[in-house]
């Protein structure tokens, strides 16, 4: 078991303060969803895969428990390669199925958060005792070209996470990956659905207010981080439809007027009651634009799964 790190708690800090700085200076005023996820708020999401109004959990681990071995076969591969990787918790149908077909060798699961991946790394490690572990604290953004190379890969982008990036970035994004892949590798990429309107609205803003509380874990980490004012308590959740780019817009809502101090930037920011923060895009997707998107990074794609109600997608992709 091994870990190597590309990212310093120094390098967050430094991409945090740039983002913020950054965003909260735009019109309109923004923040990447990136910075919901230190402990408290991967604790909050973990809640949020539980709740009833959220499925594309259960969606994504009903393809993945139905068709891993499927996976694992047309795959070929002996290293699985995960980005985000997380507490890994839906991995281990792929660890298993590589592993019953006598491929596995080695796994590298990719995250920003040290602490999360050593868990990881250590959890897996105990559950795999023939599976060289290689961890890697990266930011998959930044880092792609970095990661380890060699064998035949299987890298894993699951949960739909590709839908935080806006199209001209999840091109780029699949580009860079395309670049690193070397023959025999193969992308197996999670992506959510278009579906209901209501059901997809729902999912984001559940009747407990998890989810509520989750958005507005990004301003206690910028509270904490930057040392700022933010009253957490006094921006509402707000959860919005775009027809025309079928995403999912989570925002903060200001529910009146006042004014921010973010210390150690030296920056006030007036925020006009009904003024939004956007927190995050969560794209949903159609068949047809994930097999474009794919073609136009230079990846073929060999093999699309769904789980029976139709509501997420698991595709294998390959490079041309």
């Amino acid at each position: 078991m091994t870990i190597e790190r590309h990212l310093t708690d120094a390098d967050l800090a430094r991409d945090l303060r740039a983002d913020v700085s950054h965003g909260l200076r735009a019109q309109p005023k923004t923040l990447p969803p990136k910075w919901f996820y230190d402990a408290r708020g991967a604790a909050l999401f973990e809640d949020i895969t539980r709740t009833e109004e959220y499925y594309p959990t259960r969606a994504e681990r009903a393809i993945l428990s139905d068709q891993a071995p499927a996976i694992a076969a047309a795959s070929g591969a002996d290293t699985l390669l995960e980005l985000g990787a997380g507490s890994a918790e839906k991995t281990r149908l792929l660890l298993d199925a590589l592993g019953e077909a006598g491929t596995l060798r080695r796994y590298i699961p990719v995250d920003v958060s040290g602490e999360a991946l050593t868990e990881t790394v250590a959890r897996t490690g105990r559950e795999y005792p023939g599976v060289e572990i290689h961890g890697v604290i990266a930011d998959f953004e930044q880092h792609l070209r970095l990661l380890p190379n060699g064998g035949r890969r299987l890298i894993a982008f699951l949960g739909s996470t590709i839908g935080n990036l806006r199209p001209p970035d999840r091109i780029a994004f699949l580009r860079t990956v395309r670049k690193d892949m070397t023959d025999g590798d193969a992308l197996l990429l999670g992506t959510d659905l278009v579906k209901d309107r209501a059901r997809l609205l729902a999912a984001y803003d559940d009747a407990g207010g998890v989810t509520a509380e989750f958005n507005r874990n990004v301003l206690h980490v910028i509270n904490r981080e930057i040392g700022s004012n933010f009253a957490p308590e006094r921006f509402q959740h707000v959860v919005m439809w775009d027809d025309a780019n079928e995403w999912v817009e989570m925002r903060l809502r200001s529910s009146q007027d006042q004014r921010i101090r973010l210390a150690s930037l030296d920056l006030t920011v007036e925020f006009a009651e009904g003024e939004d923060l956007h927190t995050e895009i969560s794209a949903k997707f159609r068949r047809e634009g994930v097999e474009s998107d794919l073609c136009d990074a230079g990846l073929t794609l060999r093999r699309w799964w769904t789980d029976p109600s139709g509501d997420f997608a698991l595709s294998l992709a390959v490079a041309d």
